[in-house]
């Protein structure tokens, strides 16, 4: 038997043909390669910080206003403390020292009940002669008036009440309005 001599070259393997290229375009196949790979670490990074970020901010969003549904039960009873104290007959000349002391005793709890509320987060604001605000104010009634423009809050029947600065219970109030021109 005789050997033949027809050999046919190999074909290099894929990782012969890197080594195979030449070196420039190696170098610059492998530098763009580590540009990519770098801003796909970039972008995660930046993910990340991002997710860091928002996750911190619902986290104290949580603390700040996880007691939102307990703040709007404790404002009504404040309010309700502040009608009780309305309800009471004026301060007058000669009233019963009785009268006198309760007023007083009712406006010192109430006092004390505010300041408990604000060093809280919880505050309110009262609106009358300001301009109505649809994101602090629910307008109960219109009224005409000549000495107010048009959008002023004439009255409050309630008090704006915010926790941490975001809105609780709107104020219920009288917003003035143009008179109706006679014709």
């Amino acid at each position: 038997m005789t050997e033949s001599n027809d050999k046919t070259p190999e074909t290099p393997a894929p990782q012969d043909e890197a080594l195979l290229e030449a070196p420039d375009e190696r170098i610059a196949r492998l530098e763009q390669e580590a540009q990519e790979m770098r801003d796909k670490w970039l972008r995660a990074e930046a993910e990340m910080a991002n997710l860091r970020a928002r996750t911190k901010r619902e986290v104290e969003d949580a603390r700040l206003y996880a007691v939102q549904k307990f703040a709007k039960d404790v404002v009504e009873a404040a309010e309700n403390l502040k009608r009780g104290i309305d309800s009471l007959p004026a301060r007058a000349e000669g009233e019963p020292e009785l009268l006198t002391k309760l007023r007083e005793g009712f406006e010192g709890i109430e006092r004390s009940f505010i300041g408990i509320l604000e060093r809280n987060g919880i505050t309110r604001s009262d609106p009358t002669g300001a301009a109505f605000d649809a994101n602090l104010h629910q307008a109960m009634a219109e009224q005409d008036s000549t000495d107010h423009p048009p959008g002023t809050v004439l009255q409050a029947w309630s008090q704006t009440w915010q926790l941490n600065g975001r809105l609780l219970r709107p104020a219920m109030v009288v917003v003035s309005k143009a008179p109706a021109q006679q014709g």
